[in-house]
């Protein structure tokens, strides 16, 4: 390892002295790709040991109804934009499978830096080109209202290559270095902002546990679940080192640290498409939830999420409110002074009260819309779950119309609408659409609406954004959509 990547050393705690003032927290997501529901102890996990993380739930708030998007990409245009990726504007109005964010499009990292936030993005960013030598660098991070990056263009598939700011620092770099490379980065960048006497936004998207699956030497052999354990047990060791960095400069008191992953687990690297408990699995767990990434079954959106900022966020709680990746920007932006963007629909909502523990001032009628790519599949509201009508391999979808991540038995499509309810049913197994006929009525009314608003494969949303002109093409995956004239 370079001598530029080694962790520079502990500053003097008296450059933090702010720390504990009032003003401006610091906030860190930590964003882990295809770790699923239960792949946390404190969620429920039997094989996988994660002691830091079960203490910070401890200390703070576990969300049990935290919604992602379905994939890695539209799942990170959702937290930076505080969108849904169907809205958000893409270069020459295309609607990739991994959005290639638009410039004109406003992120979490500029909301924050308007209000004097120094920003860093460390790990995986998967916004300008799903590839590590095709992508626009105009739209990677430094671009984007990241002071600083480092980090990589895309996911592992095949290699990783690794910049710091705009400059490429080394090609295809050994995956087993990884985790701890970035914990090492992120630990550098709290301490240069506690001397800076600067709050901070920090956003580390991890590479990781997105295969192809590598640990360091320490944490190899360590799971009773094969690699797979090991990697998360590495992840689960880089909170911890974060959280005593926090702690050693004083900072714990002044700091929101958020732990959430992009979407469900990858099935189809388990036997049978199981969700994983072998030593040989390579993928994850979404628990008693149903299927896993690239589907809109509870296991492939609903992500484990813990919140933790001792003394502002009550200790050991459990909140079931619905909350989703997307109230991010407008809740950061509360908590920091700033304001969301208000030239344009911002999907997310503030959830402040949430934080604090007021779970009874949640949204009674928020919903939850699950898109898969350019696709609205179900809608949620309260306890209940509509599938919306759809054939079983649409046509629409390209690639992604047969899923060849999930178990065949929910590759499935729905001549009527299906609706469950998620207390009672949590996976997914009991139509009580028959029982229930106003609950349907309103749920597709509330599909409807969304439609109408943010879109569908066969339908422009009136709120959908477009900064380009385009000539009218078929609207689905990988065309470009017709921009209203008004927008143009």
């Amino acid at each position: 390892m370079t001598s530029a990547l080694k962790l520079i050393p502990i500053l003097v705690t008296s450059f933090c002295c702010f720390a504990k003032g009032a003003g401006q927290p610091n906030l860190i997501l930590i964003f882990t790709d295809d770790q699923g529901y239960e792949d946390v102890g404190c969620f429920g996990s039997k094989k996988i040991k994660t002691p830091h993380l079960d203490q910070l739930a401890a200390e703070g708030i576990k969300f049990t109804s935290f919604y992602a998007q379905p994939i890695c990409g539209p799942s990170r245009a959702a937290v930076m934009t505080g969108c849904y990726p169907m809205r958000v504007a893409e270069r020459d109005n295309f609607k990739n499978i991994h959005p290639i964010l638009h410039e004109r499009e406003v992120t979490v990292a500029e909301v924050l830096k308007e209000v004097g936030y120094t920003t860093g993005c460390i790990g995986k960013w998967d916004l300008a080109g799903h590839s590590q030598t095709h992508f626009n660098p105009e739209l990677m991070p430094p671009h984007q209202g990241f002071d600083f990056f480092f980090g990589t263009p895309t996911s592992n598939d095949s290699y990783v290559d690794l910049y710091r700011d705009e400059e490429l620092v080394e090609r295809k770099a050994p995956m087993d270095t990884l985790t701890q490379r970035y914990t090492e980065e992120a630990v550098g960048f709290i301490q240069r902002s506690a001397a800076a006497e600067k709050p901070f936004f920090l956003y580390v998207p991890h590479t990781m546990p997105h295969t192809r699956l590598a640990a360091s030497e320490e944490f190899r052999g360590q799971s009773e679940r094969g690699l797979y354990g090991d990697v998360i047990r590495e992840i689960d060791a880089s909170v911890g080192r974060i959280v005593a960095t926090l702690k050693e400069l004083e900072l714990q008191e002044n700091t929101y640290l958020l732990f959430t992953s992009d979407n469900g687990p990858w099935l189809n690297k388990n036997k049978n498409y199981a969700d994983g408990s072998l030593v040989k699995d390579r993928g994850g767990s979404a628990g008693l939830f149903r299927s896993g990434k690239v589907s809109t079954w509870e296991g492939g959106v609903r992500v484990p999420a813990i919140l933790w900022a001792p003394g502002r966020v009550p200790a050991g709680r459990s909140c079931e409110a619905i909350a989703t990746t997307m109230d991010l920007m407008p809740t950061f932006a509360k908590l920091a002074g700033g304001k969301v963007p208000s030239d344009r629909v911002i999907d997310g909502e503030d959830i402040t009260p949430l934080f604090e523990g007021k779970f009874a001032e949640a949204n009674p009628n928020k919903a939850y819309y699950y898109y898969l790519l350019s696709h609205l599949q179900a809608v949620r509201q309260g306890p209940w779950k509509l599938h919306l009508p759809r054939p079983q391999h649409p046509e629409w979808l390209g690639r992604h119309r047969k899923s060849a991540h999930i178990h065949p038995r929910d590759d499935i499509g729905f001549p009527e609408p299906v609706l469950y309810h998620l207390i009672d049913d949590p996976s997914e197994t009991k139509n009580v659409a028959a029982a229930n006929p106003e609950v349907v009525a309103r749920l597709l009314e509330l599909a409807e609406q969304a439609r109408n608003d943010i879109g569908d494969h066969n339908r422009v949303g009136k709120n959908m954004r477009f900064y380009e002109p385009a000539e009218p093409r078929p609207t689905q995956l990988k065309t470009r959509f017709v921009a209203p004239k008004q927008n143009h």
